[in-house]
Order: C-alpha cells, then structure tokens, then sequence
C-alpha cells in the first residue's frame, strides 16, 4: 500500500510538470509573435497647409500679377492632398497680352507596413512626377535640372509647348520633403502678337514658389514635426487627379484666362 501511494504521488507530479512547460510554451509563443508583429517608421510629416495659402501674396503677385486673390482650389483631402490655380491674363489691347498660369499641388504619404515608409512612397512619387514631367505629348526642347536649397530633393523640368493660342513656356518643379511631394506648374506665353516671356525669368519666379511651398509645409507641422517612433498604420495616400487644364482663348479677353495645359503631373494636355 505504501508502495501504490508513493506511485501515485509520483505520477501527479509528473503530470503538473508537463501542464507548467505547455503553458510555459504557449506564452513564449504569444510573446515571439507580438514581437514579430510588423512595423513601419511612422511618416515625419502628419499635416499639410492650405493649399491656396501656401504661396504668400507678394510672391503671387510676381507669379501672376492679374490673378484674383484668391485661387481656384482643385480636389483636396484634409491632411493628404491639395491644389490650387490661379491664372492671369495682362491685357495691353492691340500689343497683345502677356498669360500667366500657375498651380501648386501637395501630397502626403503615410507610413504603410505593405507599401513602406511615407518618406518612400513619397520618394516614389517624385521620380514618377518628374518622368511625367519630361514626358509631355508635343513638349520641345525639354530639358532638366536639380534645385538646390529646396526640401529634400527637387528637380525642374521646362520645355516649350506650342498651343494654338501661342507658344507656352512651361517650368515645373517637383520637390520632396519628407513624406510630403510638392509640385509647382507654372507657364507663361505672349498673345495676340505680344512677345514670349523670359524662359530664365520664369524658372527664377517657378522655383521662388517652390522653395516658399516647402518652407509652408514645414511650418504646418511645426518646429520638431518628426515622429520616429514606428507605425502600423493600415492606410496608404492616393495621388491627386489630373484634371486637364484649359487654355485661353483666341481673343486673349480676361474673362477667358484659364489656365495653359501644364505638365502631365498637374493636368494632361489638350
């Protein structure tokens, strides 16, 4: 009898053991699996500036001279994604007429553990932007150069483009800051017998608008706007439309100076 009972001792203990290493197991497994968990570098930027409101108004006024104050904003999501137009038309009767059209668009990435670090896409997105740029239907004499002293990355790219209102000089820069792409479309053309503008001049004046554009988009964030801390957010940005752009009319009146088709990154020609 003493023999049975110290058999069957020996066999509970045995059996709480066993019962101890499972639950044991099955908390280190828990535990591995949390710490698997996939994360992503949270984006550095978590906000964008009005997009009508990036540009201050004596920059504006160098830009488009003859715009109304206010733009014409384009399709815009809160925080994501914004743009805004305006368009001006110089009239000087039978000299002819000197147009102006410009637009600034925004687009901020979110850090997605399927697509990446917002600062990624966003760097994605600038060399799409730019190949668009470069690849307008009927563009000549394009050409491309980097911009120094603007965000992270920025390159211009202008071409001519000839419409039958007149001949358009088109300059787009595209720059990256951060998680935050910012394109700037800006042409301008001589109508009704006036003179083409300076193309230096209109590089000068499109990457003024960039440069202000960016320094708008970091102040919208704040003063240690980054966040390193990791994400898992679910959620990736969609690219703006592309709306196309109209040009103005043969009779170069104000009531009719809509925009010139700009690059592909803003709007397709027509």
């Amino acid at each position: 009898m003493l023999i049975a009972a110290g058999c069957s001792s020996d066999s509970g203990d045995s059996g709480s053991g066993s019962g101890g290493d499972k639950a044991a197991g099955a908390g280190a497994t828990v535990s591995a699996s949390a710490s698997a968990a996939p994360t992503v570098q949270a984006a550095a930027y978590k906000s964008l500036p009005e997009s009508c409101k990036v540009l201050s108004s004596k920059t504006l006024k160098s830009l488009v001279p003859e715009a109304a104050k206010a733009g014409k904003k384009g399709t815009s999501e809160a925080g994501t994604r914004g743009s805004c137009s305006w368009s001006s038309l110089d009239n000087n009767g039978v000299k002819g007429s000197q147009f102006r059209w410009l637009n600034v668009s925004l687009l901020r990435f979110e850090s997605d553990t399927s697509r990446g670090t917002g600062e990624a896409q966003a760097q994605k997105y600038y060399e799409q932007q730019i190949q668009d740029a470069q690849s307008v239907a009927g563009a000549k004499n394009t050409k491309s150069q980097s911009v120094s002293g603007t965000g992270d990355a920025a390159t211009l790219v202008r071409y001519d483009l000839k419409k039958k209102e007149g001949a358009f000089k088109q300059q787009t820069v595209v720059t990256r800051v951060e998680n935050v792409v910012v394109t700037v479309d800006y042409n301008g053309a001589g109508l009704a017998g006036d003179k083409a503008p300076s193309v230096d001049g209109l590089t000068k004046l499109a990457e003024q608008a960039a440069k202000e554009a960016v320094t708008s988009v970091s102040a919208a964030n704040g003063e240690g706007g980054k966040s390193p801390a990791p994400s898992e957010s679910a959620s990736g940005s969609k690219a703006p439309s592309k709306e196309p752009s109209k040009a103005p009319s043969k009779s170069a009146s104000p009531s009719a100076s809509k925009s010139a088709s700009p690059s592909k990154s803003a709007a397709k020609t027509s």
